[in-house]
């Protein structure tokens, strides 16, 4: 099983070189992209193909996505990058009805005609605002998911248990849209405060074992990403996490 590491997780210890020559040689095969390494995209994938690294994987926004698809194709050719993912909505941006999310989900699938045309999939990534209720009760991960049908699900299942949902209901429930999925852990609580309440995947409160032979089981899981939003200290974080996680994905 190869395993790939979120770069958002070592952007604040670059240089890129080195984070990637450590990445490989910690064991990771993989890398996924976002907005902070796309600028050269052929001098980035230099260094990927220097320490034997692929990006099958990327974040792009939304806005990116509908104003600047044709330097998005060009990125993406030369990175190699298989699946797009649209990861965040600013808060101002976040529609606050059932209708909004419905409108959303069309530029969702709007998005997947353009990205799927190439040859590549696209798919929504979530944080935890999606799994609270708006003011008429609708959840929108479900009206995305339900509205945009043949979209991916890039599931970031802390964020999911943040946001106040069931991550082995929405497993159960919507395992057949899940094609990538976000490994990270949640400090107990009132631990690394200096690090937003992360910790380091296997050192936190999260049961990855059992959510691991739950997504083996029952999604169509191909990328597993290991990713921790603020850590202090990069090195070993991505020690300790592929570490953990190596004994319930070889299972």
């Amino acid at each position: 099983m190869e395993l790939s590491f979120q770069l958002y997780s070592a952007r604040n210890f670059l240089p890129w070189d080195h984070v990637l020559q450590r990445i490989a040689a910690l064991g990771y095969t993989q890398v996924e992209g976002f907005g902070g390494v796309f600028e050269d995209a052929a001098a980035f994938r230099a260094l990927l193909d220097a320490n034997g690294l692929t990006m099958p994987t990327a974040h792009l926004s939304v806005d990116d996505m509908e104003t600047g698809f044709d330097r998005i194709e060009r990125i993406a050719d030369t990175l190699g990058i298989q699946s797009i993912f649209c990861p965040y909505l600013d808060a101002e941006a976040r529609p606050t009805d059932r209708d909004g999310w419905m409108r959303f989900a069309d530029r969702l699938t709007a998005i997947h005609q353009r990205v799927v045309a190439t040859g590549r999939r696209f798919g929504w990534h979530n944080h935890d605002f999606e799994f609270v209720a708006a003011a008429d009760g609708s959840i929108p991960q479900r009206i995305i998911l339900d509205s945009a049908p043949e979209i991916d699900w890039e599931a970031d299942i802390a964020w999911v248990i943040r946001g106040g949902g069931d991550p082995m209901d929405w497993i159960e429930r919507y395992g057949s849209r899940i094609t990538a999925v976000h490994v990270k852990d949640i400090a107990p609580q009132g631990e690394c405060a200096d690090e937003d309440g992360w910790a380091d995947v296997g050192h936190g409160t999260v049961d990855w074992p059992a959510l691991i032979a739950a997504l083996k089981a029952k999604t169509k899981t191909s990328y597993f990403v290991m990713e921790h939003d603020n850590p202090n200290d990069f090195d070993r974080f991505a020690a300790r996490s592929i570490a953990a996680l190596r004994t319930p994905l070889e299972a």
